[in-house]
């Protein structure tokens, strides 16, 4: 056992916290729906910001509704996914009570008001996609490391929503 192990296992706020249910409440056969649907907007928003950089080397107007799509893809798929991951956090206590998970949702509710803005500036002014969607991009990019910095904390420090069996 760690010195951090024993440190933690007699401190009573932390035993008081891990008292509180950590299950996802919004699961599909075990699997937390969350978990499951921020991969797109993810994969999305690191796609929209290729797809700018493709655009500055080359100036094909075709990456330009490229990044359309995209960015507006990756709005609406972090607007479904922030709805679940807003339930689960309103619904399920040990969640609540856990810094990280307000860390997450507050770099969440931010990258989705970027990729908002993205798609946006995309939607009315297309052709300032150079700097200003690159630089939206760039800031979403970040924004996504930042979340799922805390996400992965959220699962892997502290069991966020694992569902594990007594034989595991």
């Amino acid at each position: 056992m760690t010195n951090q192990e024993t440190t933690d296992s007699n401190n009573p706020v932390i035993e008081k916290l891990e008292e509180k249910d950590t299950a996802s409440a919004i699961a599909v056969a075990g699997h937390p729906l969350h978990a499951m649907s921020v991969h797109f907007p993810i994969a999305l928003v690191f796609g929209t910001l290729a797809v700018d950089v493709f655009y500055w080397w080359t100036a094909d107007p075709f990456w330009l509704r490229v990044g359309l799509w995209t960015s507006g893809t990756a709005f609406v798929a972090g607007i479904a996914a922030g709805i679940v991951g807003t339930a689960e956090l309103v619904l399920v206590p040990g969640i609540r009570a856990r810094v990280a998970s307000w860390a997450h949702a507050i770099a969440a509710v931010t990258l989705i008001s970027v990729a908002g803005a993205n798609w946006g500036l995309r939607l009315m002014e297309p052709s300032a996609v150079l700097p200003h969607g690159l630089l939206l991009s760039v800031l979403a990019g970040i924004l996504t490391g930042v979340a799922g910095w805390h996400g992965g904390k959220l699962i892997f420090d502290h069991g966020i929503g694992l569902m594990v069996s007594p034989k595991d």
